[in-house]
């Protein structure tokens, strides 16, 4: 319990202290070199509290057990959110150009309607097979 109000505190400082390092740094452009370095710091500050806090305890081996089995469920899980979140990134960036060069050419020649939504349609299909992906492998766990 002690260990997580302390990693909380830290998050906390994390994120108030390179902030107020920004805000109250002089008005130049070395303030962003301050505050990046600072916000820096205290991010692998945290992670390495975190990590000697949360990791440091003893091992057993009926505990490494149960963790191994839960740990091959836990992947399935973010590799089913990984699939489903990076495809719907790579369907958002084709969609932003296919429909933005689609309208450009509509304004130009509206005869070209329906050619221009197959390729909308088709850049909106790569987050659709991501999810199809991340369903298989949910069905698997």
């Amino acid at each position: 319990m002690l260990t997580k109000i302390i990693l909380v505190i830290a998050l906390i400082l994390s994120i108030i202290i390179p902030f107020g390092a920004y805000l109250i740094g002089e008005k130049n452009k070395g303030r962003f070199k301050t505050s990046l370095g600072v916000n820096v710091f205290f991010f692998f500050g945290t992670l390495i509290l975190a990590n000697i806090l949360l990791f440091g305890g003893n091992a057993h081996a009926a505990d490494a057990v149960a963790t191994a089995s839960s740990s091959g469920s836990g992947l399935g899980y973010i590799a089913a959110a990984l699939s489903t979140g990076l495809s719907c990134v790579g369907a958002g960036i084709a969609v932003a150009s296919s429909a933005s060069a689609a309208l450009g050419a509509i304004s130009e020649d509206s005869s070209i309607l329906g050619k221009s939504l197959i390729f909308v349609a088709l850049a909106e299909g790569v987050a659709l097979y991501g999810l199809i992906v991340s369903i298989m492998i949910l069905g698997k766990l």
